[in-house]
């Protein structure tokens, strides 16, 4: 290290300045720089040996309290883990670093730069459309089809069809069926071969009934006048005129059925027996495996919709991701409730995973220690601090230096 030899040179300076001065006449200005170099070398030696001694023995020789690291290796160890388990991961300084990043601003605006430039955008994409196309379909089908009759199964059918026929109530999702019914019964009866049809069973009927003395005889003479086209006709008024009654709001008739198709929904909502069988006839169905296929055919459209719809915007240099993300953070950001909220609870999690997991660093970092022998060790040492500690040596020969200039004046004095 260049230190060292800064160091090394230092020391030798002094030494060569003290015997220079032993062979020169006597004089002040020599005695002077005599006890300059002395000093100078005395203090550069003295923190030589005290740098030195920190790694190994001076001149290899076992003088007691010297290569100190080595010796305390264990306790060094310790010492580190000590301080990074108790002082620097610590619950209350990790949580006061995090709190000054303010983590969901910083992400957020990291993100946004990020997907401000084309490049990023579209790498973005072609990672989701590749991520897409790597999805196996054909084994997440089961596992939906199982979550699907897992959920049927452990759900509890009687409060859904309660919930049901009440939202259904109040929606007034009964009268809208029962209007949807009169206009298909309406357009249905107004056809001519319906006519036709109601006028031919009516005509078989008649014909076909038995009915005697004058009673038969004035079905038999209303028959009589009657063919299948004018029985159709009076039928289809008769029924048309019935629906339109029934489409009227306030209508008795209307109310009446309206009362008993509520009280068949509360019926059914009530019948455990049915809903359970209800419940078990979804699941079976669920889980059939054309239902798999069902599944699969619809997961393999969105797959294909989506990868396009990425494809699209990937040609457009993916401007709507960009609209996209800006987009939540601005949201984000203006709610500043649920992003402070948010933020607490990634700090929390931070905080508690580190404090759990910190022993695993010691546990890593004790681990490497032991891991390298004592020459690894002092050369790792002397590569991250010896070069400050070189420094020692030589500001304690200059130091001694001026010492002895001192000294030596205050001799003469």
């Amino acid at each position: 290290m260049r230190t060292r030899y800064i160091a090394g040179l230092s020391l030798v300076t002094m030494g060569v300045g003290f015997v220079t001065t032993l062979f020169l006449p006597e004089h002040p200005l020599v005695d002077l720089l005599k006890g300059g170099f002395e000093a100078g070398l005395v203090g550069g030696f003295a923190d030589w040996f005290a740098v030195t001694a920190l790694f190994r023995h001076p001149m290899g020789i076992p003088i007691p309290h010297t290569s100190l690291l080595l010796k305390n290796r264990d306790k060094l160890a310790n010492s580190l883990i000590s301080a990074l388990e108790n002082e620097l991961l610590n619950k209350e300084s990790i949580s006061q670093k995090l709190k000054k990043l303010q983590l969901l601003k910083v992400a957020g605006s990291a993100l946004v730069r990020l997907v401000g430039k084309r490049r990023n955008r579209v790498a973005a994409l072609d990672f989701l459309q590749t991520l897409l196309a790597k999805l196996p379909l054909e084994s997440l089908v089961p596992h939906l089809q199982s979550g699907i009759v897992s959920i049927i199964r452990k759900s509890e059918a009687q409060p859904l069809a309660e919930k049901a026929v009440a939202v259904a109530v109040q929606e007034q999702w009964d009268e809208k069926a029962l209007d949807y019914a009169l206009n298909q019964g309406r357009a249905w009866v107004s056809k001519p071969e319906t006519g036709y049809m109601l006028g031919s069973i009516a005509q078989q009927k008649i014909s076909e009934a038995k009915v005697g003395g004058i009673m038969g005889f004035a079905v038999q003479a209303f028959a009589g006048f009657m063919n299948e086209e004018k029985l159709g006709t009076m039928i289809q008024q008769l029924l048309l005129s019935g629906i339109q009654d029934l489409a009227q709001p306030g209508n008795a008739n209307r109310g009446r059925l309206l009362a008993e198709i509520r009280h068949q929904m509360e019926s059914v909502a009530n019948d455990e027996d049915l809903l359970n069988r209800g419940k078990e006839w979804l699941a079976d169905k669920a889980g059939n495996p054309q239902s798999g296929q069902f599944f699969l055919e619809r997961m393999e459209h969105v797959r294909s919709s989506l990868v396009a719809a990425l494809e699209k915007d990937k040609q457009g240099g993916g401007r709507k991701v960009a609209s996209a993300v800006s987009y939540v953070i601005r949201k984000l950001q203006a709610e500043k409730e649920m992003t402070e909220s948010a933020e607490r609870k990634v700090l929390s999690f931070i905080v508690d995973f580190v404090e759990a997991n910190h022993y695993r660093l010691g546990a890593l970092l004790k681990d490497n220690l032991d891991q390298m022998n004592d020459k690894e060790l002092v050369r790792m040492l002397e590569e991250k601090v010896g070069g400050d500690l070189q420094w020692i040596r030589v500001n304690g020969a200059l130091c001694g230096f001026l010492i002895g200039l001192a000294l030596t004046c205050i001799q003469w004095l």
